[in-house]
């Protein structure tokens, strides 16, 4: 009988009039702070009345630029896009190579390793028989130096009058790589210039574009330039103003290498017509330039070029290349106007003004 009762019972909601100014203000002011909140934040800042997507991005690059040096080992050399773009594709990225350590006709065969200042208190000792010497990553209680650029042969040889080293099946000569040149040997290639081709897509709403504007044609990106204030929409990029908009020196940062970001924004308001979407650009070093903590610093890698003599015999010259790695990272997110969102939160702003009961 009393869960019978409970079915045609109705109640209401009292209400109870206030009449204090006091009170009345503050709860007005609290339902314009809702208001605001609601509107200025929620609606406007955070546009909640849309729908959003991520966006999906293909990138290709290509180098432009021709250098000159003069290096000893190498030579008076041209470089081209050929020889300093390394790999010539890359996933969002590439190379150009601006500092070198050369080390040219090196041939599979035994020699001393590298002595790199220790003096060695071993001098007169020798040893005949192979696996002698233990392996060791710096100065052992023999004083023998090594620093396993090879595989040792066990015996211990002539590094010069005064210095023993362990012998090593190898490259050889070995590769001297203290003697970095203190100015970049390719600096020209500050003037080089890039192109890139980014294409977006924003799946959810069908939405495709590209950095290269429909009404741009092929004479237009032979002559232009990026420029931030004149022309913001071109999309050949010179990398001293690259490195200068990250707020570095391309002569001082082509010493040793590094990496330089270069950031795509596509985030776009799709509510607007679509030429107002487009790409923002900027830039920044991405490697670590702490003077604190400057261990292994800059960016390099080693390559070779492989041939052979007139006596059939492989030989090779060795490269360190050190430059700077350029990596474009596109990110965007666009949002467009859809109702489910906007009812949700106009429902939720009513709720807070009591308008609507939270029941």
């Amino acid at each position: 009988m009393a869960c019978l009762r409970c079915w045609v019972e109705y109640e209401t909601a009292k209400t109870i009039v206030i009449r204090n100014k006091v009170v009345g203000s503050v709860f007005r002011l609290i339902q314009f702070l809702i208001i605001l909140y609601v509107i200025g934040y929620v609606c406007v800042v955070q546009k909640s009345y849309q729908v959003n997507d991520s966006v999906i991005s293909t990138v290709t690059t290509k180098v432009k630029g021709t250098g000159f040096t003069n290096i000893s080992g190498l030579g008076a050399h041209v470089w081209d896009v050929a020889d300093y773009n390394i790999p010539p594709e890359g996933e969002s990225s590439f190379f150009v190579l601006t500092n070198m350590i050369i080390t040219p006709n090196q041939m599979q065969s035994s020699c001393p390793e590298v002595h790199t200042g220790i003096q060695s208190q071993a001098k007169n000792l020798s040893f005949t028989k192979y696996f002698d010497l233990p392996v060791f990553d710096q100065l052992n209680a023999s004083g023998h130096i090594t620093l396993l650029k090879g595989i040792q042969t066990g015996l211990c040889v002539n590094y010069s009058e005064t210095v023993k080293t362990c012998e090593v099946l190898s490259w050889c000569p070995l590769e001297i790589d203290t003697d970095l040149p203190e100015n970049p040997l390719l600096a020209g290639a500050e003037n080089f210039t890039v192109l890139i081709k980014n294409t977006v897509t924003y799946p959810k709403f069908n939405f495709h574009k590209r950095n290269i504007l429909p009404d741009v044609n092929s004479s237009y990106l032979k002559q232009c330039e990026f420029n931030r204030i004149t022309d913001p929409h071109c999309p050949i990029f010179r990398l001293k103003d690259m490195v200068a908009e990250a707020e570095e020196d391309f002569q001082t940062m082509a010493t040793r290498g590094g990496v330089l970001g270069i950031l795509i924004d596509w985030s776009c308001d799709l509510d607007f017509p679509e030429h107002y979407c487009g790409p923002k650009y900027s830039f920044r070093r991405m490697d670590n330039k702490n003077p604190e903590n400057n261990v292994a610093p800059g960016y390099n890698f080693r390559f070779a070029k492989y041939y052979k003599t007139t006596d059939d015999v492989e030989t090779r010259t060795l490269i360190k290349a050190y430059g700077i790695r350029f990596d474009v990272i596109v990110f965007g997110t666009a949002g467009k106007f859809n109702i489910v969102p906007t009812i949700v939160n106009v429902g939720a702003a009513l709720t807070f003004l009591s308008l609507v009961s939270p029941k």
